[in-house]
């Protein structure tokens, strides 16, 4: 009787929640989202997590907050994304209207960032450390990890390479680098890039994917043709080689790599949003949007999409993986972002030392091999339980 129940619970579920459901039964799938959760966390509060100045701290009776006074753009960015989502979560409105609603949020906050924030370009770290040394502060509140990623020179200009926990008057869980950097607080900060790489060039492809690949799949004819030959020309462009061409001429920066490959990532979702189309848009819900008079954005992005979406997962879950490697691959290569913390860049002054350094190989390569092997696990689980094959059967409990 049990059994039935459960049953019937199941199968009246919806379509969007039991193909979740079926997602995270396993724990390889679990164990991914808790590593992306992980990592979420740790790059929206890395500037709380590691730094080489006071989260809060009483000067003569004056309390002072120096992290917020050196809050960034970027900080402004990862804030109020995690928060805005973490508040539109539970709104009862469909997805569409969530995603605008926090567009519009976290690009005001930002843009508003951009033009009101004004932190100096160039800190000096010593000036913490003195006033600390010196009992200037009544009392004061560290950071986790009490270094900055740019904190070079520091301890008396001491830059050479200390293996973790190595030193007897300081803490390095993880070692310094050669520019006698704090590993962990360049790991953390590290980790922004590859969410930002991952997500953005991930979006900007889904975007064109959708709109490319819906114009084929719903018109067909000569549009899927004409769509079809301009699929097969951008999956022939080698993207690697591309990348290292602009930056041969244009210079390293982070928003040219998260433009290129998206602009050049689009194929697959392309499609996969054609197919579906094509499989859609002769259903009756169609065909009674299409004698509603019923505009034509309407039928593609409000009714067949959303029905469409499922197999569009997988291929997300493949695509942010795929970009944070080909970020990594040209900062290991030395053509990542000028002066910015990067797994690959890391992984990059293991190789050039004349010694094998175990903990700058061993964590930032962790890190990129976890990040990639939790995304693949979760687009795993999703195709399994988006195949009718593997997910049409009913689990009973």
């Amino acid at each position: 009787m049990t059994n039935g129940i459960n049953t019937t619970k199941h199968m009246s579920e919806p379509h969007s929640k039991r193909i979740l459901r079926l997602t995270f039964s396993g724990w390889g799938a679990k164990l991914g989202l808790f590593w992306i959760f992980l990592l979420v966390f740790i790059a929206v509060f890395a500037p709380y997590l590691a730094n080489s100045m006071p989260l809060i701290a009483s000067e003569k009776g004056i309390l002072t907050l120096p992290v917020l006074y050196y809050t960034t753009a970027e900080d402004v960015l990862m804030l109020s994304t995690f928060f805005g989502v973490l508040l539109l979560w539970r709104l009862k409105i469909n997805l569409l209207k969530k995603l605008w609603i926090l567009t519009i949020i976290v690009l005001g906050l930002t843009f508003s960032a951009q033009i009101l924030l004004t932190p100096p370009k160039l800190i000096v770290y010593d000036e913490f450390r003195d006033k600390i040394a010196n009992g200037d502060y009544d009392w004061f509140v560290l950071p986790p990890i009490p270094y900055s990623p740019r904190d070079y020179l520091r301890d008396s200009g001491d830059t050479s390479l200390e293996a973790p926990l190595s030193a007897d008057k300081r803490i390095h869980i993880m070692g310094t680098d050669d520019n006698g950097a704090d590993v962990a607080s360049r790991m953390i900060h590290a980790s922004r890039i590859a969410l930002i790489i991952g997500f953005v060039a991930t979006g900007i492809a889904m975007l064109i994917g959708i709109f490319i690949g819906g114009q084929m799949g719903y018109f067909s004819g000569w549009i899927d043709m004409f769509g079809m030959r301009l699929v097969e020309i951008f999956e022939a462009i080698p993207v690697l080689f591309l990348l290292l061409t602009f930056v041969a001429f244009f210079g390293r920066s982070i928003y040219m790599m998260m433009i290129i490959i998206g602009i050049t990532g689009w194929t697959g979702y392309a499609r996969y949003v054609r197919a579906e189309f094509l499989k859609l848009r002769k259903q009756d819900y169609v065909q009674a949007a299409i004698a509603s008079g019923l505009s034509l954005q309407s039928i593609l992005f409000r009714h067949i999409l959303p029905n469409g979406v499922a197999p569009l997962l997988v291929a997300i879950s493949f695509g942010i993986a795929s970009a944070i490697l080909t970020e990594a691959t040209l900062s290991f290569l030395g053509l990542g972002a000028v002066d910015a913390p990067s797994w690959g860049q890391m992984l990059n002054q293991a190789v050039k030392s004349s010694t094998f350094n175990w903990w700058m190989a061993v964590f930032p390569g962790g890190a990129i091999f976890l990040t990639v092997f939790s995304y693949n696990l979760i687009g795993e689980a999703l195709r399994d339980a988006i195949d009718p094959q593997l997910a049409g059967r009913v689990r009973v409990n």
